[in-house]
């Protein structure tokens, strides 16, 4: 006899402070219109590890007891996008090119890392601000998430890109990789100058989170003229976006990004194409409840 009961599949989400996350409901929702049983379990490092420093070590023995246990795989985010990298068995290209994961799929009892936020980013940026001008853009913040957006906003076409970081060094850094794929478009630049002449700012840092409010810049270095994108999702309205919005600038949200890498995810863990437009609707509904 043929077994009945829909497939059972176990994802989760490592990061700190993410108690908040709607990617539990997202993915189990969609789940649910392709007759599958998905959980998806937050694994927050604010409640496990006792110390910044013990984070690290934590984010081994997760990842281990996730395959051990039967996960299809689990997204990771904040602070663990660069970190996760030596306890990995692969990369995809993607992956690679980016120095930074958020996506770890179990493969063959392998653990294998992908990056879904740069075609997640751009899925949200272009639904979201059609035809931008990306002559001259800021991107702040050089991390994981920054690392994904600098590929993903020069293969939309960005002819400058200035790369500013509380870390010059990581801004350095990261201008050196792209413009090793890319050519010589990018440079790291202090924030005033970054923004002087700029056409567009990307935020990618953490702050505006719940747990990091605030601006992350001067909102007087902000113009009408200019289009704003926001990575942070909790809360949809950051300050950036208020600040941005109240001068007249053009604003993506967060939730653009926030839905695309999800549905990226979403076909690595389980193998079914997720309908992107349905998984909007829903994130929509989700952050309206709130």
């Amino acid at each position: 006899m043929f077994s009945t009961s829909p497939r059972k599949v176990l994802i989760g989400l490592i990061g700190a402070g993410i108690q908040k996350s709607l990617s539990p409901a997202l993915h189990e929702e969609e789940a649910r219109h392709h007759g599958m049983r998905l959980h998806y379990q937050l694994i927050d490092l604010d409640r496990s590890a006792h110390s910044l420093e013990q984070w690290p070590e934590q984010l081994h023995t997760l990842l281990s007891a996730a395959r051990i246990m039967g996960y299809a795989g689990c997204n990771v985010t904040y602070p663990c996008k660069q970190a996760v990298i030596p306890y990995l068995d692969s990369l995809s290209e993607e992956a690679r090119a980016m120095g930074a994961v958020n996506t770890v799929v179990v493969q063959g009892g392998q653990l294998v890392g992908h990056n879904t936020d740069g075609s997640g980013w751009a899925w949200g940026f272009t639904r979201a601000l059609p035809g931008a001008d990306l002559s001259r853009v800021v991107l702040l913040g050089a991390g994981g998430a920054g690392a994904a957006i600098a590929h993903a906003v020069l293969r939309l076409g960005a002819q400058h890109l200035s790369i500013v970081d509380a870390q010059p060094e990581r801004a350095a850094q990261l201008a050196a990789d792209v413009n090793a794929l890319y050519g010589p478009r990018a440079e790291a630049m202090e924030i005033q100058s970054a923004m002087a002449n700029a056409t567009g700012l990307i935020h990618a840092t953490p702050t505006g989170m719940d747990k990091l409010p605030g601006l992350p810049l001067d909102a007087a270095l902000l113009r009408p003229a200019m289009w704003v994108s926001e990575v942070v999702y909790f809360p949809l309205d950051t300050a950036l976006v208020r600040a941005a919005r109240a001068l007249g600038c053009k604003v993506s949200d967060g939730g653009g990004m926030a839905v695309g890498q999800a549905v990226g995810a979403f076909e690595l863990f389980t193998g079914e194409a997720p309908d992107a437009a349905r998984m909007d609707a829903h994130f929509r509904r989700l952050v309206s409840a709130r």
